[in-house]
């Protein structure tokens, strides 16, 4: 059965007006996409089924007061602009875009601009931006960098509260056994979690250990 628009919106409830905003990204990623790399043609056509599912799905496994979200490397915006046009519903919420290159930030800004969303971009690289403007509650980054990587990126923000929710795919177990360092000696706890996008997927959510 083909997954589209109607299909992603009965599963994640969004509103009529997130959709079409949606569809709007969509619109505007496939245009942009002609001119720079963002995302292939036949990536173009998994945009619901996979890249717009596996960033909303990540709404649900934050607390429902998480109102400051940040994402590093957004890229094509995947999931920030999907979880940005979902967070309009929470008055306060923002959602903050880190990408440092400056053909992918005009991007990113283009379409916070069309649609109107709630989201700041900072076109500079992660290790510039270190700990962020503002405590954050959640950071997220999706296809960025080995979870090692990863939480070396993320430390900065999670050390001030926040949780990471990074969805990632088959070569998990190798990438967690690899972050074991990484995770600061137990500083901090790694839970796995399923995807409901793609089976062979997992959600890795970081919190600070108790």
């Amino acid at each position: 059965m083909s997954y589209g628009a109607s299909e992603f919106q009965a599963q994640f409830g969004v509103s009529r007006e997130t959709l079409a905003q949606l569809e709007d990204y969509r619109r505007l990623l496939a245009e942009w996409s002609g001119r720079i790399n963002l995302i292939g043609p036949s990536e173009l056509d998994l945009f619901w089924s996979r890249h717009a599912a596996d960033s909303a799905q990540l709404l649900a496994l934050a607390p429902p007061s998480a109102l400051r979200w940040v994402d590093l490397g957004s890229g094509a915006g995947f999931p920030g602009l999907v979880l940005a046009a979902m967070l309009q519903a929470r008055p306060g919420a923002s959602m903050h875009l880190v990408e440092s290159t400056g053909k992918k930030a005009a991007f990113l800004q283009t379409v916070v601009d069309a649609l109107g969303l709630p989201a700041m971009v900072f076109n500079c690289r992660i290790e510039a931006f270190q700990a962020g403007h503002e405590d954050y509650e959640v950071v997220t980054a999706r296809a960025l960098a080995p979870l090692p990587r990863l939480m070396a990126y993320a430390k900065p923000i999670l050390d001030r509260g926040a949780i990471g929710l990074f969805p990632k795919g088959a070569n998990l177990d190798a990438e967690l056994a690899a972050a074991n360092d990484a995770l600061v000696g137990g500083a901090f706890q790694a839970d796995v979690l399923e995807s409901v996008s793609d089976p062979r997927g997992r959600i890795v959510r970081i919190t600070k250990a108790d």
